[in-house]
Order: C-alpha cells, then sequence, then structure tokens
C-alpha cells in the first residue's frame, strides 16, 4: 500500500488558483482514473477534476469554498503498490515554471483567449513559483529579512505593486494563505491613517450591529464577480456616454420579422440587431473591439468581433460569448445568442463559451431603466447598455410625434478611449439602429 499525493493541476491558462465547490467524493470512496473528483471555480469557469490513479480517498485538503494555489495539495489517495507519479511531478513543475515566467516578466494574457478577463484583473491570487536554494556560494547570514517569507502574489498583483513604487516584502496579505491581494495594496495606496480610521470604523459598526444579521459566506461565483468588479471599478478609468435613439424603425423591423417567421424559429429580440450594429461599427472603429493589459502597456485591437452578452444566471451574472459574431447572419445571430445564454443560465456552458469576448453587450430588457452605468469587464475597453424601450413624445416637422425611444448608456476605458471616440462610436451605432437598413448594407 502507498500513498498517492494528486496536485491542484494547471485547469487552464494564465489560471494561477481556484476555489473548491464541491467534493464529489468522501473519504474512503474508492476512485478509478477519470473518476471525478472535485468541482473547482477558477475566473473562468467551473472545472472538474479527475482522479489520475486507482484506490482509496484518504484525504481531502480543503473544504467548499477554500482557495487553492495550482500545484497544492489536492487529494490523497491510498493505491496498491508503487505508482508513478513523474508525469504529474513534470506538469507541476511545467506550471510552477509558467506561474515564475509569468511573475518574473510581468507577461500580458494571450490575446488568443481573450476573456481571460478574469486572470487579466487577477482574481488568480496564487504565487507557485519554487524557491531554488543555491548551492554553488555559501549560504547568507540569516537577516531579519531572511526570515520572512515570500510574498504571494498573482502576476497582476505584482505588477501593480510595482507600478506603485511597492515592496510586497512590506505587505502584510489578507488574501487566502496570507496572498497578497489588490485591496492590500489599496489599503497601502491610501495611507496608514485611512486605513487606521477603516478598520477603527469596521471595528465600532462591528459592535454597534452585533448580533443583528446574519452573516452569510460569500463564496462562488459571487466571490469572483466581487473580486472582479472591484477590480474592474477602482483599477478603470471609466467614462460612460449615453444617448437617446429613436428605434421605432428597427422594432418594427423586428416585429415584420417575426410575424413572417417559421413557427418554430428563433423570436428576435433586439440584441441581434444591437450585436449586428456593433458589427458594423467597429470596421470603422476598431479601437473599441480590443483588449487593454496595463502591465505590459498594449492595447490589441482584434478583427473577429467576439461579443460577449451579459446574463442573468441563479448563480450571479455570467457573460456568455458569441464566437466570430461577424459571420453570422441576423437569425443565426439569434439562435446563437439564445443557445449561450441558455447554457449559461442553465450551467452548462463550457469554459470556451464563457470566455473570449473582445465588447460586450449588458441588458435588463423591460427592467432596465433609463439610465445604468455598466461596468467593464476587463480586459476589454468596451460595453453597450440597453435601458428599457419607451414611448416618448418627440418634436418632428414642427410637431410632437410618439416615437419608441431607448437609451443606450455605453462605458469606455478612458485610459485608451477618448470622449471623443466614445461619443463618436455611440453615434455610430445610433445611426445604424435608426436606419436599420443600414445594417445589411456592405460598405
Amino acid at each position: 500500500m502507498s500513498s498517492f499525493t494528486m496536485k491542484l493541476p494547471d485547469v487552464g491558462e494564465g489560471v494561477a488558483e481556484a476555489e473548491i465547490v464541491e467534493w464529489l467524493v468522501a473519504v474512503g470512496d474508492e476512485v478509478t482514473p477519470d473518476s471525478p473528483i472535485a468541482e473547482v471555480l477558477t475566473d473562468k469557469a467551473t472545472v472538474e477534476i479527475s482522479a489520475p490513479v486507482t484506490g482509496t480517498v484518504a484525504v481531502l485538503h480543503g473544504e467548499p469554498g477554500d482557495v487553492l494555489a495550482v500545484g497544492a495539495d489536492l487529494v490523497e489517495i491510498e493505491t496498491q503498490g508503487d505508482v508513478e507519479a513523474v508525469p504529474e511531478a513534470e506538469a507541476d513543475a511545467e506550471a510552477d515554471a509558467d506561474a515564475e515566467g509569468e511573475t518574473e516578466a510581468d507577461a500580458p494574457t494571450g490575446a488568443s483567449e481573450p476573456a481571460a478577463p478574469a486572470v487579466t484583473e487577477s482574481d488568480a491570487s496564487g504565487d507557485t513559483s519554487p524557491v531554488v536554494a543555491e548551492t554553488s556560494s555559501p549560504a547568507p547570514e540569516p537577516t531579519a529579512d531572511s526570515d520572512r517569507p515570500k510574498p504571494t502574489a498573482a502576476p497582476a498583483v505584482r505588477a501593480r505593486a510595482k507600478e506603485l513604487g511597492i515592496d510586497l516584502a512590506e505587505v502584510d496579505g489578507t488574501g487566502p494563505d496570507g496572498r497578497i491581494v489588490h485591496a492590500d495594496l489599496d489599503r497601502l495606496r491610501g495611507g496608514s491613517r485611512l486605513a487606521r480610521s477603516t478598520r477603527g470604523s469596521e471595528s465600532s459598526g462591528a459592535a454597534t450591529v452585533s448580533g443583528a444579521g446574519t452573516p452569510h459566506a460569500v463564496r462562488g461565483v459571487r466571490r469572483r464577480i466581487a473580486e472582479r468588479l472591484t477590480s474592474a471599478w477602482t483599477e478603470i478609468p471609466h467614462i460612460t456616454y449615453v444617448d437617446a435613439v429613436d428605434v421605432t424603425e428597427v422594432e418594427r423591423l423586428r416585429r415584420e420579422l417575426n410575424v413572417a417567421a417559421d413557427a418554430d424559429a428563433q423570436r428576435l429580440t433586439l440584441l441581434p440587431f444591437l450585436a449586428t450594429a456593433i458589427i458594423v461599427a467597429v470596421r470603422d472603429h476598431s479601437g473599441v473591439n480590443a483588449h487593454y493589459d496595463h502591465a505590459a502597456e498594449t492595447l490589441t485591437t482584434f478583427d473577429a468581433v467576439h461579443v460577449g452578452v451579459a446574463t442573468q444566471t441563479d448563480d450571479g451574472l455570467r457573460v456568455p460569448v458569441v464566437r466570430h459574431a461577424e459571420s453570422h447572419d441576423l437569425r443565426s445571430l439569434a439562435d446563437e445568442i439564445a443557445r449561450v445564454t441558455e447554457a449559461a443560465r442553465t450551467g452548462n456552458a463550457t469554459r470556451d463559451e464563457l470566455t473570449g469576448s473582445t465588447i460586450t453587450i449588458t441588458s435588463l430588457g423591460a427592467l432596465g431603466g433609463i439610465v445604468t452605468t455598466p461596468i467593464l469587464n476587463p480586459p476589454e475597453v468596451a460595453i453597450v447598455g440597453v435601458n428599457k424601450i419607451e414611448t416618448r413624445p418627440v418634436w418632428e416637422d414642427g410637431t410632437w410625434v410618439p416615437r419608441q425611444m431607448m437609451n443606450l448608456s455605453s462605458s469606455f476605458d478612458h485610459r485608451m478611449v477618448d470622449g471623443w471616440d466614445a461619443a463618436v462610436f455611440v453615434q455610430r451605432l445610433k445611426q445604424l439602429l435608426q436606419s436599420p437598413a443600414l445594417l445589411f448594407v456592405d460598405e
């Protein structure tokens, strides 16, 4: 009898850590290769982890909600005889090397997999880089600094700390296992007096409301959403541009197409028309169909338009992606939007269907209100927000006429998109939606 320790594998490009969502086995269970043992959540998607060997589960490392770094112990399995663990060790070494390379070079996320939004703003907060002891020279005399453990932080956190001139060795990490997260840098950047004031107010507040509420651990997708939105809002200077669009004609066209369609055809909503308008508009405004990597100071523009569609699910907000939206006609675009959003709502969306967007649409439908302030989906630099349609009086040719009006509330990364460029892009969308025939004219 021998013991095999399975480590958390590298579950995706750029992923440095994952949260345990659910154990699919218990101590004492028999497993075989490919038996599912756990579901873990990365900043990109939920992934099912399978056992690599046959044996009996002896130890589970962590509870649901715990965040483990790639390469950390995940499960111990009692096996019969010796188990060849070289491939896994090699894989761990490669993962460590990749993580170390990203940390030292502050490398940008790959443009071929855009939505690694999640990692760009670095929900991944683990550093699995090995500390290698130098044997070719005498060990240095111990010092106070050498007794401190190596600070752990995600590549994006390290890059930001370097930019701010913060020595990570002097930062007390508040993330899992003492990892340094963006909030720790924010606390230092705000100044020690502000930090003390904040801690004091938290303490007095806790005393005031003690016993008055029920605490709920924030885990899973909701925790990821909280981390991503905090990072996006605090790190990206947003500019939101709002304009009213007369959608009377596009709504008339939409209704007529729905009436003329086959009974089993996907019902057209406004979204495929808006997505088509975006596809046409970015031909002349490629700077908004792009990703910005602040650490690498690189703006990557894309010819392909991978449209993210913000979708409310039982687990929280997800952004499934319609890849190569430019290759679809109006009907197939509507079909694909319906397919990926339904997959997100039912929890059946794949990792590829939840990553890779280059520009996002967000809509609350009939609840859309008059104006919203959409938060960007990093590393994207633009998000188009749809508000509700309502009939309003519009002055036209010397008289008031009823028109169906809708506000577009669109936000942009002001570091890369100037106010003028944002306005020009939205005005192009407005023109296309107000004269929908232009959507189908090749220029």
